[in-house]
């Protein structure tokens, strides 16, 4: 089983990243997509808070990378677990240089729109990846594989997201 129901490779490409972007992987996990991301002929860098190839140790709310070092920030599952989604945003935004993209797949118990809104971003792309999501997270729970996390009541959507720092 994959990490997180998205299609990264699509996430990716709704982005629209020119050839050879920056492009910071925060929550980058194993490595899998900075990996991905290097194929396909980005310079990518990942952060999280285990260290594996192609992933440095750190914190995805206080990198440490000076304001605007990357075109691009990706996270995939990573914001909703920080238990800080608006200061994972806040921090993208400061990563970026101006025009600079966001790429998340998470899952959210509010539109997230507001949310990008705040911290500096317009909204290019909202796809709703709720099924896939759902699909994955019951498989999870079946195979005994799913991280249970402190969530909020309500109901949950999983999203990709594409957003331009203005």
């Amino acid at each position: 089983m994959t990490r997180h129901p998205g299609d990264t490779k699509h996430l990716i490409e709704l982005a629209q990243l020119p050839p050879g972007a920056r492009v910071l992987d925060l929550g980058a996990g194993d490595g899998e997509s900075v990996r991905l991301l290097h194929s396909l002929g980005y310079e990518a860098r990942g952060v999280d808070r285990i260290a594996a190839p192609d992933v440095e140790t750190g914190d995805l709310l206080r990198t440490g990378f000076p304001d605007g070092s990357f075109d691009a920030v990706m996270s995939e599952c990573a914001f909703f677990v920080s238990g800080d989604v608006p200061g994972a945003l806040r921090e993208s935004a400061r990563l970026l240089r101006p025009g600079g993209k966001l790429l998340l797949a998470d899952v959210f118990f509010t539109d997230p729109e507001p949310l990008l809104t705040a911290a500096g971003f317009q909204l290019l792309v909202k796809e709703d990846w709720t099924a896939a999501w759902r699909e994955y997270y019951l498989r999870a729970l079946w195979e005994g594989t799913a991280e249970v996390c402190d969530a909020p009541k309500g109901k949950s959507q999983y999203w990709m997201l594409i957003g331009r720092r203005d």
